[in-house]
C-alpha cells in the first residue's frame, strides 16, 4: 500500500491509473451496452417470431372452434340435404383447431398454464365430436332427439372450449405485452456509462493537452471515437427499433386482436342464429319482466360487439388497404340485420321453411339468405387480418434489424476503446522511460 500511495502522487503512477480506469470504463460501456440490447434484441425477436405467432393461432384456434360449431348447426338445419361444402366446412374447423392445439403445445412450457388449457381442449374437442355426430345420426332419422344433441353439443363449445380457447389466447396476449415491455424500455445503464466514459476521455485529453501542450493524443482520440459510435450507434439503433415496434403495436396487435374479436364475434352471431331455427323456441331467457328467445337475444348481443369492432377497425385501419375490407364487412353486417329480421318475422308467424330458407337458401323466398352476408363478413375479415399481419410484420422485422449486430458491434468497438485508451497513455508513459 505504501509503495502504491508512492507510485500515486508521481506523474507515471497518476498516468497507471488512469489508463485503467479508462479502459474499465469504456469495456463497462460495451459490456453493458452489449448486455442490455441483446435483451432487448432477444425480447423483438420473441415478439415477431414466438408471442405475436402463438397469439394468433390461439385466437385461430378460437375461431375455428366458432367455426365448427357454426357449421355443424348450419348442417344440422340443412337435414338429410346437407351440403359437401357444409360438412367440409365443419371437418376443417375441427382438423385447423386440432392442428392449431398440437402446434401451440409444442410452443408452449410445459409447466405453463397454457399447456394445462391445450390439454384441456384436447380432451373437450373429441367428446364435443361424438356429440355432434350423434345429433346429425338422430337427425337423419328424423328423431327429435338430434336437435337436443346439438344443443348439449354447443353448450359444451360455448361454457367450455370457447372460454378455454379465450383463456389460451389472453395468456398468449399477455405474453405478448410482455415481451413488447421487454423490448421498448431505454438503455439508461448503458447511456449513463456512455456519457461518463466519454466525459472522462475528454477529461483526460484536457489533462494531457495542458502538461505537454500536444493537442491531440491518438490512442485517447481512437478511444473516444469508438465510444462515440457506439454511444450514437445505441441512441439512433434503439430509437428506431422503439419506434417501429410501437408501430407494430399500434398498427398491427391492436388491429389484429380487434379483428380476430370482431371475426369471432360473426361466427358466434352465425351459430346462434342458426341455432335460433334448431331450437324453435325451447331455450329461452328473461330479462326484467320481458322473456326473449336465449339464441336470439344471443345474436344480438354478437352482432352489437360485431358492430363495435368493425367500428374499432376502422379508426385503427391507417391505409386504404386497410379501411376497404372493414368498409365491405361493415355494409355485409348491415345487410345480414335486414335479412335476420325477416327471417324472424317469418318464424314468428309460423312461417318456419320460409325462415329456414332465408337463413341457410333454398327455396322460393324471393330474399337472398343470411348466409351469404355471414361469408362476406367473414372473407372480409379474414382479407383484412393478412393486410394487418403484413403490417405487423414489417414494422417488427424493422425494428429488430435497427438492433442487429449492435450488441456485437458495441463490444468490439468497446475493446478496441479500450486499447486505444491504454496505448495513448502508454505512449505518455514511454517519455519517462
Amino acid at each position: 500500500m505504501d509503495r502504491l500511495r508512492a507510485a500515486a502522487v508521481t506523474e507515471p503512477g497518476r498516468l497507471r491509473i488512469i489508463g485503467a480506469l479508462l479502459a474499465a470504463l469504456v469495456v463497462a460501456f460495451g459490456t453493458v451496452t452489449a448486455w442490455q440490447m441483446n435483451a432487448r434484441s432477444q425480447a423483438a425477436d420473441d415478439v415477431l417470431h414466438r408471442s405475436q405467432p402463438l397469439t394468433s393461432e390461439a385466437a385461430d384456434i378460437y375461431r375455428s372452434l366458432a367455426d365448427a360449431n357454426t357449421a355443424a348447426s348450419s348442417g344440422f338445419l340443412a337435414g338429410g340435404q346437407e351440403t359437401e361444402a357444409s360438412r367440409d366446412r365443419y371437418e376443417k374447423g375441427v382438423r385447423t383447431a386440432a392442428e392449431g392445439l398440437v402446434k401451440a403445445a409444442a410452443d408452449s412450457d410445459a409447466d405453463s398454464s397454457s399447456t394445462a388449457t391445450i390439454t384441456k381442449l384436447n380432451r373437450l374437442l373429441p367428446e364435443y365430436k361424438g356429440l355432434v355426430e350423434r345429433a346429425r345420426t338422430y337427425n337423419r332419422q328424423g328423431f327429435p332427439v338430434g336437435g337436443a344433441y346439438l344443443r348439449y353439443a354447443n353448450e359444451k363449445m360455448q361454457k367450455e372450449m370457447l372460454p378455454a380457447a379465450e383463456d389460451l389466447y389472453k395468456t398468449e396476449n399477455r405474453r405478448l405485452r410482455a415481451d413488447y415491455a421487454d423490448a421498448r424500455p431505454y438503455p439508461w445503464a448503458a447511456l449513463a456509462l456512455g456519457v461518463l466514459a466519454l466525459a472522462a476521455l475528454a477529461w483526460a485529453q484536457h489533462r494531457n493537452y495542458r502538461r505537454t501542450n500536444r493537442v491531440l493524443n491518438h490512442g485517447l482520440v481512437a478511444a473516444t471515437a469508438a465510444a462515440t459510435v457506439v454511444l450514437l450507434w445505441l441512441v439512433v439503433g434503439h430509437s428506431v427499433a422503439r419506434s417501429n415496434l410501437g408501430d407494430s403495436y399500434d398498427h398491427g396487435v391492436r388491429s389484429l386482436n380487434v379483428l380476430h374479436d370482431a371475426r369471432i364475434a360473426s361466427l358466434k352471431a352465425r351459430g346462434n342464429e342458426n341455432l335460433t331455427l334448431v331450437a324453435r323456441g325451447a331455450e329461452t331467457t328473461k330479462v326484467g319482466d320481458e322473456t326473449f328467445d336465449a339464441y336470439d337475444f344471443e345474436f344480438e348481443k354478437n352482432m352489437d360487439a360485431l358492430g363495435k369492432g368493425l367500428a374499432q377497425a376502422a379508426r385503427l385501419a391507417d391505409d386504404e388497404a386497410g379501411e376497404r375490407p372493414v368498409a365491405a364487412a361493415n355494409g355485409d353486417m348491415a345487410e345480414w340485420k335486414k335479412r335476420h329480421s325477416a327471417a324472424r318475422e317469418q318464424d314468428a308467424n309460423g312461417n318456419y321453411q320460409q325462415a329456414l330458407d332465408l337463413v341457410i337458401g333454398g327455396g322460393d323466398s324471393g330474399v337472398e339468405p343470411t348466409v351469404e352476408c355471414f361469408d362476406g363478413v367473414d372473407s372480409s375479415l379474414a382479407a383484412a387480418l393478412a393486410h394487418e399481419e403484413r403490417e405487423f410484420e414489417r414494422a417488427a422485422g424493422d425494428g429488430l434489424d435497427a438492433m442487429g449486430y449492435l450488441p456485437q458491434g458495441a463490444g468490439v468497438l468497446a475493446g478496441l476503446g479500450a486499447a486505444g485508451a491504454l496505448l495513448g497513455i502508454g505512449r505518455r508513459l514511454s517519455e519517462y522511460r
